[in-house]
């Protein structure tokens, strides 16, 4: 995993960047500028070939960037002939509106863009983002993880997102994020989603011996690995089911994606197998909401819910859907 890779190479005869003529007075300093003599340089796509070509050299080996560029040009860091790194990462679903149609599109606008042959990969919660439970809110945190898990390509899971971890509030005195010290109270700081991850409810919640450098989250010891891990209905459960059904059918770990609908806070989309598909129904709000079995086809049954509650469970004419819930439809055992 290559940090920043678009910044590899600066400009061959050392200009300066030009002045950003959309700053905003009271944002960071760097956003003064733009970066077009230092990131994104024709050149980096060689090192990069460079570096794929000793990777190569390895077995089980992948190669990922970490990219913050638009569709077109972050699609060039696959390389030609696929070339480059193996994943450049994708953060689309970072910074997106929590909606159908906004999903979809995004979902569908970098299926189209990918290079012939290349792997599509998606990312919900990183480092230096939000913390996704935050973002969309703790009732949709499980319609995140099934539509993590249910796209076509590589999912990247950042630590604590598999407990439902929230963004916590650090204080002042409590800053460690360099960027938030540089320029205090602009809000940019990223400690908040750095927290220790929560093992158990033992001191320090499992992390560590030592006072961690960052506090824990005030949940710590109720919301925790030790702790989730016995409920059969929790979120870190919900995800080693998706994990487990990812493993056990190719239609979720290689099958086409075929968007199916997403209209208001509903989104469906299928996933085909050779022998099998799957479809994948996500409603993104809080109300309830019917499916017609012509949308998700007849004579289907329910694999796995969000709630962890129907599998199994025959689907006569509608689906109906709670509030916050996500069902993957299909007709396996």
């Amino acid at each position: 995993r290559v940090d920043v890779i678009w910044h590899l190479i600066k400009d061959a005869e050392f200009r300066d960047n030009p002045p950003n003529p959309h700053y905003v007075e009271g944002r960071p300093p760097h956003e003064k500028i733009l970066t077009q003599y230092s990131t994104d340089q024709d050149e980096v796509h060689e090192v990069i070939a460079e570096m794929r070509a000793v990777v190569d050299e390895f077995p089980d080996r992948v190669l990922i960037g970490e990219v913050y560029l638009p569709l077109q040009r972050l699609v060039a860091y696959y390389g030609n002939d696929l070339g480059g790194a193996h994943l450049p990462f994708n953060f689309a679903l970072l910074s997106t509106l929590w909606s159908a149609r906004s999903i979809e599109k995004i979902i569908h606008d970098h299926e189209a863009a990918l290079p012939a042959g290349a792997w599509p990969n998606w990312v919900l919660g990183n480092h230096d983002r939000p913390r996704v439970a935050s973002r969309v809110g703790t009732a949709q945190a499980g319609v995140a993880a099934m539509l993590l898990l249910t796209l076509r390509g590589t999912p990247t899971l950042y630590y604590g997102d598999e407990i439902g971890m929230r963004q916590m509030p650090i204080a002042p005195e409590q800053v460690r994020d360099p960027f938030e010290k540089n320029v205090p109270g602009l809000g940019v700081g990223r400690d908040g989603c750095r927290t220790p991850m929560q093992w158990d409810a033992s001191e320090n919640a499992g992390f560590s011996t030592a006072r961690p450098w960052l506090p824990l989250a005030h949940d710590a010891a109720r919301e925790n690995v030790a702790s989730l891990g016995t409920d059969p209905k929790s979120i870190l459960n919900l995800y080693k089911a998706l994990i487990a059904l990812r493993k056990k059918l190719p239609a979720l770990m290689t099958g086409a994606y075929e968007p199916i609908s997403a209209q208001g806070d509903l989104l469906l989309y299928r996933r085909r197998g050779d022998d099998t598909s799957l479809t994948v129904v996500l409603n993104l709000a809080a109300e309830p909401i019917s499916v017609t079995s012509s949308a998700i086809g007849f004579g289907k049954k329910t694999v796995l819910s969000t709630f962890m509650d129907r599998a199994g469970e025959p689907i006569e004419g509608v689906l109906e859907l709670r509030g916050n819930e996500g069902v993957i439809v299909g007709s396996i055992d």
